[in-house]
């Protein structure tokens, strides 16, 4: 585009699309949000509000080739692959298994370095801009049922530390008093955050609104349509319904369902809804704080006076239906290593669709068409980078350059 726009569009009311808005509304652009369902109604709203760019690795490792088997032979596999005929999961496991190398996770992980260490501070900017919501820095709890399995996700955050994160990974001897005798390793990671993922994002979107940003909910996006009109280019946005919205510019921030709308315009790398389950459970004891198990890869997370237990990666259509059995998959997991924690007295059973790349990169700026941007494809971590995207991407719409730290996830790679 020629000059600034003066409106605009965000399709996509989760994390990444509501702070894309906010942003561009400080940056004195009329927007317009739209949402098929609501405020957080995708994988904003479940997920474990991690806000740990220390975490923020990329997903295809070496070590997925044994996980990869696992997968297949056992039910309760925190990587869950289901057994039937379908190409497209086929081929986007194929391009994601050919990045599972060193080399590759290290150039990735190279990449999401540059945003992981920029990823507080834009947190800190939004409170600053009226998201009243907190954001919590309490260390992490790493817990292993052996010593030895340890080993691993230690090496895993020492490559972390060589990309250029400060990551502060002490050993412990006391433990919270949710983990039982069978876990005897445990560990502390400083310097990350969370929040209350549902609350958060409701609260970004009553900050957009404060803004004068507009959204309008049960509004599903058929088709998108940049032309030339009035002597500038424009963007018409047609929704089910019928009803048309044309803006200067528009960004599709639809998660796991960004092909729908993006691959006409040249963006053709494939996303895969890697779909992760939660829920909440009362705990005997007050939880202090955020508790990880590697070996399960099970976040939980302090919630409403209890726990928010989440995991799975779950490689499905976003719009399937929530598996029950993912759930006790989680709930066998990790029953051995708690105490005081009601692991049948569960709440808010919940499934949420994670964009998931094959290279592990999201994708983040113009696409083929004038006025037509993305902003999606994080993966699991929508949450953390979604603010610090945000900024970056309204940069490149406001100016119509692109910030050198987004060359490695511009969508038309």
């Amino acid at each position: 585009m020629s000059s600034a726009p003066r409106s605009a569009i965000v399709i996509g009311a989760g994390m990444v699309g509501l702070a894309t808005a906010l942003e561009l509304c400080r940056r004195g652009v009329a927007v317009t949000v739209l949402d098929r369902e609501g405020v957080a109604a995708g994988s904003s709203l479940g997920n474990a509000g991690w806000i740990s760019p220390g975490l923020a690795m990329p997903l295809a490792d070496p070590a997925i080739w044994p996980n990869a088997i696992r997968s297949l032979l056992d039910p309760d596999a925190p990587l869950h692959i289901p057994p039937r005929i379908d190409p497209r999961l086929w081929g986007f496991l194929a391009r994601f298994a050919s990045h599972a190398t060193h080399r590759r996770w290290d150039h990735t992980m190279a990449a999401l370095t540059t945003l992981d260490t920029l990823a507080l501070d834009a947190f800190d900017r939004l409170a600053t801009a009226g998201v009243a919501e907190p954001t919590h820095a309490t260390p992490y709890t790493v817990a292993f049922e052996r010593g030895r399995d340890a080993r691993g996700f230690v090496d895993e955050l020492a490559r972390v530390a060589r990309a250029g994160q400060d990551v502060t990974l002490e050993r412990v001897h006391t433990a919270p008093a949710q983990l039982s005798g069978a876990v005897s390793a445990v560990y502390t990671l400083s310097g990350q955050r969370f929040l209350a993922p549902g609350p958060f994002v409701a609260d970004l979107a009553r900050a957009l609104r404060d803004h004068g940003g507009t959204i309008l909910t049960g509004e599903r996006v058929d088709r998108i349509d940049p032309q030339r009109g009035r002597g500038r280019r424009e963007v018409r946005v047609r929704t089910r319904s019928g009803t048309i919205h044309t803006a200067d510019a528009v960004v599709i921030a639809t998660g796991a369902w960004l092909p729908d709308l993006a691959r006409r315009f040249g963006v053709r790398t494939r996303v895969q809804a890697g779909r992760g389950y939660s829920f909440s459970v009362p705990t005997a004891e007050p939880v202090h704080g955020p508790i990880y198990f590697p070996t399960q890869r099970v976040a939980c997370t302090p919630f409403r006076g209890g726990l928010r237990v989440a995991g799975t990666m779950e490689f499905r259509g976003p719009d399937e239906p929530l598996q029950q059995r993912r759930i006790q998959a989680i709930v066998n997991s990790v029953r051995p290593l708690f105490r005081g924690v009601d692991l049948d007295d569960r709440s808010n059973e919940w499934v949420g669709s994670r964009p998931v790349t094959p290279d592990g990169l999201a994708l983040i700026g113009r696409t083929r068409a004038p006025g037509v941007y993305v902003a999606g494809g994080h993966g699991m971590w929508g949450m953390v980078l979604g603010p610090i995207t945000a900024e970056l991407l309204t940069e490149q719409i406001m100016t119509g350059i692109s910030p050198e730290v987004l060359t490695p996830f511009d969508p038309l790679r």
